[in-house]
């Protein structure tokens, strides 16, 4: 068996020199990326709204509420009077989650204002993802995770509502039907 030798080629004088500082110059565009990605991140609410309100598909309100239709539903929307069953995750600008849930009933009239009229632009079915400005969420306080004067970001699907009158009718029928109920024992 025989070996058969490579001739290897020296490397040109200032070669390695050269790539050294290729490697240094991605590091450093690398890391001015990673800076600039948390100063987006960073920034101010009002900032991140006005650079939001340009990207493709989001509808910013006479209020200041931004949302984008995800999956558009059929049929009529939503009132302050109705009760709404949704689906929702809620979580602040850097990703952190601070409340979901898959099927809850809320009254279109008691949550937060922007989460409210984000509501009354869906239909039943629909899926939506609204961006709430601290002034139409929860101010300059603390409340429970989330910080004040923080945008919040919700994943909304409008599953049904009903009118509070409807469920209060529903309520007083299924204790009419309780109440007739015949009861077994002495």
């Amino acid at each position: 068996m025989s070996t058969t030798a490579v001739p290897l080629r020296p490397i040109a004088k200032g070669s390695l020199t050269r790539l050294w500082i290729g490697v240094a110059v991605v590091a450093l565009a690398a890391g001015g990326l990673a800076w600039a990605g948390q100063q987006h991140v960073a920034a101010s609410p009002t900032a991140f709204l006005a650079s939001n309100a340009h990207e493709d598909g989001v509808v910013t309100t006479e209020s200041g509420l931004q949302y984008k239709v995800l999956e558009e539903g059929s049929g009529a929307s939503p009132t302050p009077a109705d009760v709404a069953l949704v689906g929702y995750k809620g979580a602040l600008l850097d990703g952190t989650v601070f409340d979901e849930n898959p099927q809850a009933p809320m009254p279109v009239d008691g949550v937060v204002p922007g989460f409210s009229e984000g509501l009354q632009k869906m239909k039943k079915g629909g899926k939506y993802r609204l961006w709430i400005p601290p002034q139409l969420g929860y101010g300059d306080a603390d409340n429970g995770p989330i910080p004040g004067g923080s945008v919040l970001v919700f994943d909304v699907t409008l599953h049904d509502f009903k009118s509070k009158a409807e469920l209060m009718q529903l309520q007083q029928q299924m204790q009419m039907q309780q109440g007739a109920a015949p009861h077994v024992g002495n």
